[in-house]
């Protein structure tokens, strides 16, 4: 962990900032371990847990040799951060501009008179786009779960079943194979609903001919999985068929092109050019996105993004199509760039299983 916080404090030499304070849980646990509440202090001369009486021993245990400040009613942590501050001799401190309500930087403003509040720009995000081999290795167990999952659930999955209990079954299948936690909320969408990229999964019951998506993942280690597979429910039409084959086609050409200092625009530019000529606008989403401690992270294979592909970056790859009063299908993997091309964090098959 010391490598993070000392990587963050050269970002911070660079922009000229001696003090930041960090108070989003997930940049908290990357560059500490620390899991609890409360809010880290990093300065030149190091990193600092504030936190109250119920986590001082877990914050101890969590991030070991780092300084842990505790604070109460008497001693209020915008007090303890003045002192800290007064002590070293600064005047300014970033903080997290996405993360601070209105209320919390009025309070900033009341506690902290004399002290220049800026933005911290997104430093800790910046680092976190690269992962190291520890937290790819996590991505890839909770990936790894993730495929477990859904391969005993085809041998539970059956018409009559309703999205909900297509959801709650495979949710319970992850942990008990040993998820800490779910990545994000499991989307079961089926038959026209299919149509909705984020459904929520509902008492639809799932009927013969009906395509059904699953997009969900299992959290390890702190790190998320993302995976997406439509399965069908006995013969489709010819319609759904040809969905489902033109997204298969987009997803495997997108796949083939990603790799080492491959624009991320370009990626998702094959994917759309493919789908756009079956079903122009039905592809209304990015190709992907990062993932890591979060579920959406940077960087992003869309229209926008134009930066290489990197390894040590995670992206998801995830094309879909989306028609009202129809259904849809999206298929998604997780991979992991690497020196020579990318290692695919999904095993699952990709040809439509009929069930």
């Amino acid at each position: 962990m010391n490598r993070r916080v000392d990587a963050l404090r050269a970002s911070m030499e660079q922009a000229a900032l001696t003090h930041m304070l960090i108070q989003k849980p997930k940049n908290m646990r990357y560059l500490t371990g620390y899991t609890g509440e409360g809010c880290l202090l990093v300065s030149d001369a190091g990193v600092t847990i504030l936190t109250d009486f119920r986590y001082v021993e877990q914050a101890s245990i969590q991030a070991p040799g780092v300084k842990v400040v505790r604070y109460d009613a008497a001693h209020p942590r915008l007090g303890e951060i003045r002192q800290a501050l007064s002590s070293a001799g600064a005047h300014k401190l970033a903080v997290e501009e996405d993360e601070v309500t209105v209320e919390a930087y009025r309070e900033m403003l009341r506690s902290l008179s004399g002290i220049e509040l800026t933005a911290a720009g997104g430093l800790v995000e910046k680092l976190r786009i690269v992962k190291d081999e520890d937290e790819i290795e996590c991505i890839a167990r909770a990936c790894q779960i993730s495929c477990q999952a859904f391969e005993k659930l085809l041998g539970v999955m059956k018409a009559g079943m309703t999205e909900r209990e297509i959801q709650l079954e495979l949710d319970y299948t992850m942990r008990r194979l040993g998820a800490e936690d779910l990545a994000f909320n499991t989307i079961a969408a089926a038959g026209e609903n299919g149509s909705l990229p984020h459904a929520i999964p509902s008492d639809h019951v799932v009927r013969e001919g009906e395509l059904l998506t699953l997009d969900f993942g299992a959290r390890y280690g702190g790190y998320c999985a993302d995976m997406t597979r439509t399965v069908a429910f006995g013969a489709v039409s010819e319609e759904l068929q040809k969905i489902y084959d033109t997204v298969l086609e987009a997803q495997l050409a997108s796949l083939d092109m990603v790799g080492p200092g491959v624009v991320c625009s370009a990626v998702d530019r094959r994917a759309r050019d493919i789908i756009d000529k079956v079903y122009p606008g039905a592809f209304g989403h990015s190709l992907g996105h990062g993932v890591g401690l979060d579920i959406h992270e940077q960087p992003g294979l869309n229209a926008r993004d134009q930066r290489e592909l990197t390894p040590g970056h995670i992206v998801t790859v995830e094309p879909g199509v989306y028609i009202p009063g129809v259904g849809g299908c999206r298929i998604e993997d997780t991979v992991a760039i690497t020196e020579n091309g990318f290692r695919n964090l999904i095993s699952a098959p990709k040809e439509l299983i009929h069930l």
